[in-house]
Order: C-alpha cells, then sequence, then structure tokens
C-alpha cells in the first residue's frame, strides 16, 4: 500500500476532524490534506518528479508533516536529515543522497549556507519563513509562497507499487562514512499497521510529537496516527514543564520519549501541578532504563509505560515490552521488571537471538547471541553499499548487531551492542567515528572512545586517550578538536589520559574491556 493512503482514508472519513495542532495553527483533516496537495503541486511545478530525492532539515512541525505526504504523493524519496549536524555532515547526505531540493528552517541557515557550498544536486531551498535568505546558487522560497506555485490543473500521479523506495534515513557510519537506509512505502505502510494493532490506536488519540520528527522514533507515528484519524500535537523542541503542561491542555493519550526526557519530566518541580487522566500509554526507547525509573513514571503519570527496541532499518520497532495477559497476574515489581526489559517480538516482524554459528540460542534468560530480524518492516538495503548489505543480511534475516538473552516467555533484553553504538540523550554515537577524529591530533597516539552510565543522558561519550610521548595535550582542548569536525553531541563529555589500553595478542584493541571497567565503576580511570 502506498503512503498516501493513510492520508486519503482520513481525509475521506473525518474530513472536519482536528489533525494537526501545531502552536497556534489548528487545522483539520480537509486543511491539511488540502496543503499537502499544494505543496506537492509546488514541488512538480519547479521540476521534482517520481523518485526524486528531497531532503528537509527542520524542527517538528506542520510544515514536517506536509512535507513527508507532498512526497508520497509525487512518488519522491523524503529525506529526513538530523537538524543537530554540522555543515560538512549535511553536504555529505545530501551528495549521497542526490537531493534536487531542500525544505529548511532558517535557525539552521548559517549550517545548512555551508553544506549547500558543497552539495552538488541542489537546486533550490523552500524556507520556513517569509524572508528567505538568498543563495549563491539555485532558487530561494519562502514556505507559504511556495505553496501558490503549483499549477491549477494539477493531477496526483499514480501511486507507486509498495516496493518504491518512499523515504532516506542516514544512520551515522562504523567507517566514518553515513549510509543512507532505504524504507519502501510497503515498509512504512506495514508498519503503521502494527503500531495501530501494537498500540490500540484509534480516532480517539492524540499523539505528541515530542521527539524529533526526523527520527523515526516519532516519524512512524506521522502515518500510523493519521490513518486511523487521530489528532497530532506538534513540539517544537523539548521543554519540561511545557510538555507537562501540554498534555493536560491537549488531552494527550499516548508519545514516545527517550528515558533522557522523561527523567528530566518526572523530576521537574511541577511535574505533580498537572492533571494526566488524558494519557493512556507512554512508549519508551533509544537508551536503556531501570525499573526503578519505569516506577517513577507510572507513578507520577498513572499511565501504562512500553519500552521499545528498534532500529531506522526495522522501521523502527523490533519489540515493545507489552505484557501478555497472564503475566499481568504476576506481582507489581516483577511486572516492573519485564516491561523495562527491551520486549517481545513486534506484530510485524519474526525475531531470533542466534549464536556465531546462526543458531538459535535457549530461552534461559542468560545465553547471548545476536539479535536477527525479518518482515515487511525491514530495509531493502543501503543506498549504494554493496558490501554494507553484505554484511547484514543473511539468509534473508536482517542482522541487528544487537546481543542479547531471551526468556522463555521470548522477551529479548540487550546486553551489549555489537557495532559500538552509543546512546546518549537517544542520538546514535557511533564511537569509531570520534576515535577517527581524535586519532588525526597531533597529540594522540591511542584511543577508545565508549558510552558510560549516565544519570541524564543514559549513556555519555567517554575518550581514554594515549597521548604520543613528549606530547602534552588538555582535555578541554580534544573535545573542543571534536566539535570542530562533528556534531556536539558526539564529542565526549569527559577524557581520561592513560599510558596504554588493552590489547588482544594480535594488537587489537580491547574496546569491550574498557567498557567493562567504566560500566563497573571500580575505577577513573584505565592503567
Amino acid at each position: 500500500m502506498n503512503i498516501t493512503a493513510t492520508l486519503s482514508k482520513a481525509r475521506r472519513l473525518f474530513p472536519d476532524k482536528e489533525c494537526v495542532v501545531d502552536g497556534d495553527r489548528r487545522l483539520t483533516y480537509r486543511q491539511t490534506a488540502e496543503r499537502v496537495d499544494r505543496l506537492a503541486a509546488a514541488l512538480a511545478a519547479v521540476g521534482m518528479k517520481s523518485q526524486d530525492c528531497i531532503s528537509v532539515i527542520a524542527p517538528n512541525s506542520l510544515e514536517f508533516l506536509e512535507s513527508y505526504y507532498a512526497g508520497s504523493v509525487l512518488g519522491l524519496i523524503v529525506n529526513p536529515i538530523n537538524v543537530r549536524l554540522l555543515g560538512p555532515e549535511m553536504a555529505f547526505i545530501l551528495n549521497d543522497a542526490k537531493s534536487r531540493l531542500v525544505i529548511a528552517d532558517p535557525r539552521y541557515k548559517d549550517r545548512i549556507l555551508e553544506a549547500l557550498k558543497e552539495a552538488k544536486f541542489v537546486e533550490g531551498v523552500v524556507w520556513l519563513t517569509d524572508a528567505p535568505p538568498i543563495l549563491t546558487k539555485g532558487r530561494s522560497w519562502a514556505y507559504e509562497a511556495f505553496l501558490d506555485k503549483g499549477k491549477a490543473d494539477f493531477r496526483e500521479p499514480e501511486p507507486l507499487g509498495d516496493d518504491a523506495p518512499a523515504h532516506l534515513y542516514y544512520t551515522s557510519g562504523t567507517t566514518g562514512r553515513p549510509k543512507g537506509v532505504i524504507l519502501t512505502h510497503r515498509n512504512v505502510t506495514v508498519h503503521a499497521l502494527g503500531a495501530i494493532a501494537e498500540f490500540n490506536l484509534n480516532d480517539t488519540d492524540v499523539w505528541y510529537h515530542v521527539a524529533p520528527m526526523f527520527h523515526l522514533a516519532d516519524a512512524w507515528a506521522t502515518f500510523a496516527v493519521t490513518w486511523v484519524g487521530g489528532r497530532h500535537v506538534i513540539q517544537p523542541e523539548f521543554e519540561a514543564g511545557e510538555i507537562l503542561a501540554t498534555i493536560e491542555k491537549e488531552g494527550i493519550t499516548l508519545t514516545n520519549l527517550i528515558p533522557t526526557m522523561l527523567n528530566l519530566m518526572v523530576n521537574h518541580d511541577q511535574a505533580k501541578k498537572f492533571n494526566y487522566s488524558s494519557l493512556k500509554v507512554i512508549l519508551s526507547g533509544g537508551a536503556p532504563i531501570a525499573p526503578e525509573t519505569v516506577r517513577r513514571i507510572i507513578s507520577t503519570f498513572h499511565c501504562d509505560y512500553v519500552q521499545t527496541y528498534g532500529l531506522t532499518e526495522t522501521s523502527p520497532y523490533c519489540t515493545v515490552s507489552t505484557l501478555k495477559a497472564h503475566l499481568k497476574e504476576l506481582p507489581i515489581e516483577r511486572q516492573r521488571e519485564i516491561i523495562s526489559r527491551t520486549g517481545r517480538e513486534f506484530i510485524t516482524v519474526e525475531l531470533r537471538v542466534v549464536d556465531e554459528q546462526g543458531r538459535d540460542v535457549p530461552g534461559d534468560d542468560q545465553s547471548v547471541g545476536e539479535i536477527w530480524v525479518r518482515g515487511d518492516t525491514v530495509t531493502p538495503g543501503y543506498l549504494n553499499r554493496p558490501e554494507a548489505n553484505k554484511d547484514a543480511f543473511k539468509d534473508g534475516w536482517f542482522r541487528t548487531g544487537d546481543l542479547a538473552v531471551i526468556d522463555e516467555e521470548g522477551y529479548v533484553n540487550i546486553v551489549d551492542r555489537k557495532k559500538d553504538i552509543i546512546i546518549s540523550g537517544g542520538e546514535n554515537v557511533y564511537s569509531t567515528e570520534v576515535e577517527y577524529v581524535l586519532m588525526e591530533h597531533q597529540a594522540v597516539l591511542e584511543c577508545v572512545v565508549i558510552g558510560v552510565p549516565d544519570r541524564k543522558w543514559g549513556e555519555a561519550v567517554k575518550a581514554v586517550v594515549v597521548p604520543k610521548p613528549g606530547k602534552e595535550v588538555k582535555e578541554e582542548e580534544l573535545k573542543s578538536f571534536v566539535k570542530e569536525r562533528l556534531a556536539r553531541y558526539k564529542a565526549p563529555k569527559n577524557v581520561d589520559f592513560v599510558d596504554s589500553l588493552p590489547k588482544t595478542g594480535s594488537g587489537k584493541l580491547m574496546k569491550r574491556a574498557v567498557r567493562e571497567f567504566y560500566w563497573k565503576g571500580e575505577k577513573r580511570r584505565v592503567h
């Protein structure tokens, strides 16, 4: 099924029902669909055609939702870009995706303009402002004026097939090159149907877009909630007190938040002030969460809690920690332990935990294996990365790279990250990407970058560095060095200097040994 059908159905069934709340703007489904049509017509008028790529660099907004849908109407490939990336990082994505047009918020103007200097295929930018910046090359439009560029005789083209690419999300690359994850119309719509079933979504639901819409942690809800005629409430930036107040004001029924956000919310001095009776469930993912934190979430919001786990490559959900009916008879503390786990397989996927020989590990909650999944929500592959595709798939199964245990009920729990990913404040950071930058510094001989426990961020980026003999370097100097070359959230929060790092017999750095050392909390330094 084509993504366009999800909005078309809501437009037919709920034309006068409120669809989007974005600040002072409140639009019905009819009004939203009409704006989507105008945006699609305008994109066609400036030359965008089926399977061209357009990029979106913007915070959560009505325009972001409209871009997702207008792209599907024309058969474009929509490429959401992380707004926190630096100019060179954005430029790499724009070029790799061969993006022809960018829809952008001017608050990121400097970095976007820097990226455009290196962008080879971008022909223009549609700015979310009435006074668009003038570009040295390419066209520049104001979004609302751009909507008027469509031709009166515009007709929607025939929908593309289910397996046509619809979205292109970039993940950080373990070799320093981000990979473009292709998601098809089938991937997105099947996942939306799965979410409708798993979370019992219907037209009474009010979804709160708090997590970034450029991340699949939130983007999937754009399509699932629309399909059932629910209401979208959009939050452009995270502010704990404002979010608490909005839950009461707008009657929010569900949302997805990372543990860092939830921690700030339950510890906010106004947390007990508001009425959260509208909330049905809070979903959380992107980082591990402790049962005690879950207890505080439930006691504050008095609603159900579901832990989720997924990847960009799986649209995103692989698991949810929803309790089976008979498990609700267990003592409450045991229930909280289960819902704090990674969870059981999502309805749209088959999931296995396998050993190095590809055999299923026993469901003893002790034997560790890699999570493999397959299903209609799994990406067909990475853009222009044949070797990465070869490594990622085996016998029709997608190898997640995440190591976990599984119990007799089929609930898995991640115990390690095979790909050395660090999840800090819900953002993915690959350690090797940071290590490569640190190794460019003239005073660094060796280094290991790991994630360490952090109360605020879940995990914090930490660098353990061996300086070159006779060279001196300060912690702040290395932090600044990384921030000049990568997005700030990828920079180490702190740096330890050591004389040597543990190695294997073949001379390879033993990153896992360093990580275990810090997670045990026995010492602050490695020797």
